[in-house]
């Protein structure tokens, strides 16, 4: 009892006197006296940096923005000019320009802040080697496991700032052909020659065959008759260019005036005329459809006749008729009951009833 009395007796608080609250009071003044102007100091600088950080984030971001515009003033200002059927179009510059300016957006905005997170957390002196440790590995395991996706934006950064192609291009990029109609950073969208819209991965594009760059070229093979004149042919092919190059819309797509290369192939009965020309990129097969048209007219308004491999009902027709004699058999002795070899190929009657065989 006298224990339990003496453990009572010690755990009751024991008043605090006016000089110990005194002493501890003027303690705690002196620490935030000593201490106040380094959190005066700190609390200004984490002010500062984040005030510089955001304004220069905005001053970049406006920046780019402005270029942005500028760039794609200068596209629809040459868009439908001479000069613009030489560049990029309009809605492509757009899209590319925008591309790039999102790139640059978000890189300033991760460095600007990045930069100033970690000098924040170093004015409050945290020691970063631990978080900048764990972000390393947490970045490793996520680009493991997002292998594929930083393969395609990064694919998708350098074929934007490359040029490689862009809206409206006509591309094979091997796994899809067709017509660009929309560039990401991660997917491009082609319209496929049947109206289907292909989804390809930047990451996934080996190889790029880009159609509508430079130049194309048309060509179209006419083929006649091997005693033809070839040189009346090479004439009427040579004016009917002229006239389509000066006819519109032809005069813009032509680069080149239409030009008789020779002849491609030279059969027993025919011979095959090459006719090549330069258009504007994306133009050649429109040119190639116009440029038969005109020679065919002409070809049959100077008698000269256009072969070619002649069709199945044609052959048909033309076959000759088969011979009746053909159609008879040829003489055998099987045909003939009597003879032995016919009798030799008879089947063996059976045998009496009532008879064993073997037995006389």
């Amino acid at each position: 009892m006298f224990r339990s009395a003496v453990l009572a007796t010690d755990a009751t608080p024991r008043p605090v006197s006016l000089d110990e609250a005194q002493r501890t009071a003027n303690d705690a003044a002196g620490w935030v006296e000593q201490n106040w102007s380094v959190w005066l100091t700190n609390g200004l600088r984490i002010v500062l940096i984040i005030v510089i950080a955001v304004a220069m984030r905005s001053l970049i971001r406006r920046g780019i923005t402005k270029l942005i515009a500028r760039m794609n003033r200068t596209a629809q200002a040459v868009d439908g000019t001479a000069l613009g059927s030489l560049l990029v179009n309009a809605e492509r510059r757009r899209q590319r320009s925008e591309a790039i300016g999102s790139v640059l957006r978000s890189v300033a905005s991760f460095l600007i802040m990045g930069t100033a997170a970690l000098t924040v957390l170093s004015v409050l002196k945290i020691n970063l080697a631990p978080l900048l440790a764990s972000a390393g590995v947490a970045g490793v395991a996520i680009g493991f496991g997002a292998r594929n996706l930083v393969t395609d934006f990064l694919s998708g950064v350098f074929m934007i700032l490359e040029d490689q192609y862009g809206v409206g291009d006509e591309v094979d990029a091997g796994v899809a052909k067709g017509t660009v109609i929309e560039v990401g950073l991660r997917v491009t969208k082609l319209r496929g020659a049947d109206g289907e819209i292909w989804y390809v991965r930047n990451g996934e594009v080996k190889r790029i065959g880009n159609l509508s760059q430079g130049w194309a070229t048309a060509g179209v093979d006419v083929q006649v008759r091997s005693d033809e004149d070839l040189d009346r042919v090479r004439a009427v092919i040579e004016r009917t260019g002229e006239e389509m190059q000066k006819a519109e819309p032809w005069s813009e797509r032509l680069w080149e005036p239409v030009e008789v290369l020779g002849l491609n192939a030279v059969y027993l009965d025919s011979v095959v005329v090459r006719v090549s020309a330069k258009t504007v990129p994306g133009k050649a097969l429109s040119v190639e459809r116009e440029l038969r048209w005109r020679i065919k007219r002409a070809l049959d308004a100077e008698g000269i006749a256009i072969v070619g491999q002649p069709h199945e009902q044609e052959l048909r027709t033309a076959a000759p008729a088969a011979d009746a004699a053909t159609a008879v058999a040829a003489p055998s002795a099987m045909a003939n009951p009597t003879s032995p070899q016919s009798l030799a190929t008879a089947p063996i009657p059976p045998a009496p009833t009532g008879v064993t065989l073997g037995k006389p």
